[in-house]
């Protein structure tokens, strides 16, 4: 069965793949949904309903600290006012005019093992592994994911959480890993945050935490080492996961409990592989890809499932001519592909019936 897409909004934006197939894509409980692009040595903040509704201006500007480095996740305060960059030796906080609020320091994301630095702010160490950072949704926290220089020993990986008016850190829980990368996650019930980290061949590390004020309480999902943290949604009170090869997507409690999960139709030839573009369109339904496992480029390539059976319903069909996007649900009932060779964003929802 097979479901008609209509085309909501449309605009040009450079940059704006990254919003489907990378991390600027930053959503909050208050159902704000924000674009957070590099322009050459700023790290540009638009709403992305006001870009669609015709407002082409970002809503913040912020310069990046280390203009050698472009790695690293970022985030910005719910209000806007600060930004928060994960750097490869330093976590710092951004004010709106540029100043430096604050900088917590913290070990080199290099992986060469004793290598010495300049001092100089604008060394990029070798190598691509990076952290993250993320501040809470009532804009009081950040929380960091970190590499720590140990006396009598060469590192150790941290998730540390900051206090927001000045980078003191409040808690941190050691970590069992070797990143290559990581992101988080917020929940849309205030409490709980998500970590991901990636360590490419070696697997996933999947950890949920939150503060009481005074206590970090976290715990994990990493007996397979196999599950990527892919989206929440605030009629969900726990998250969705996929394997590390796609063989299946997961919808858990927020203790890990696995709730339902999605895998190829019985009778399917060849089972689907699904990529990491997946995600609640709303609390209902949830959108899938096989971009990357489909070898036919008439097959489509979008799929919607239950949301909390993730029996699939269909497949997506796009008016004009297929789409091998990924995409990027935003839990409103629509979702964001990109075309790359037009450099313009779109916005779908399912037509009516």
């Amino acid at each position: 069965m097979s479901f008609t897409a209509q085309l909501r909004d449309s605009v040009r934006l450079p940059g704006g793949d990254a919003l489907v197939n990378g991390f600027a894509f930053e959503s909050r409980g208050d159902a704000s949904c924000r674009a957070l692009l590099h322009n050459g040595h700023e790290l540009e903040v638009y709403n992305l309903y006001e870009v669609f509704a015709g407002e082409r201006a970002p809503a913040a500007v912020f310069p990046l600290p280390w203009p050698g480095w472009d790695r690293g996740v970022h985030s910005t305060s719910p209000d806007g006012s600060f930004a928060v960059f994960s750097g490869q030796r330093a976590v710092r906080a951004v004010g709106a005019g540029g100043e430096k609020l604050w900088e917590y320091r913290h070990g080199c994301w290099g992986p060469e093992i004793g290598h010495e630095h300049t001092g100089d702010e604008q060394e990029v160490c070798r190598g691509l592994e990076h952290g993250s950072c993320r501040v809470s949704d009532d804009g009081r926290l950040v929380w960091a994911h970190v590499v720590v220089e140990l006396e009598g020993q060469d590192w150790q990986e941290y998730w540390v959480v900051l206090d927001a008016r000045d980078g003191r850190e409040l808690a941190r829980l050691p970590l069992d890993s070797a990143a290559s990368g990581s992101h988080h996650l917020s929940h849309p019930d205030g409490i709980h945050m998500g970590l991901c980290i990636g360590m490419g061949q070696d697997g996933i590390l999947l950890h949920w935490a939150r503060w009481d004020g005074e206590k970090l309480i976290g715990w994990d999902l990493n007996e397979g080492m196999d599950r990527i943290l892919l989206d929440v949604h605030a009629g969900h009170p726990g998250f969705l996961t996929v394997e590390h090869y796609g063989a299946d997507l997961e919808l858990h409690a927020m203790d890990g409990t696995v709730l339902a999960k999605g895998v190829s139709e019985p009778g399917d030839d060849e089972p689907l592989c699904w990529d990491y573009g997946c995600g609640f369109v709303n609390a209902d339904t949830v959108i899938a890809t096989t971009v990357e496992s489909d070898e036919d480029p008439e097959r489509a390539r979008h799929w919607l499932l239950d949301a909390r059976t993730l029996e699939i319903r269909g497949t997506v069909a796009y008016p004009t001519a297929p789409v091998d996007s990924y995409v990027r649900p935003l839990g409103d009932g629509t979702w964001l592909t990109y075309d790359r060779g037009s450099e313009t964003l779109n916005r779908w929802s399912e037509a009516s019936s």
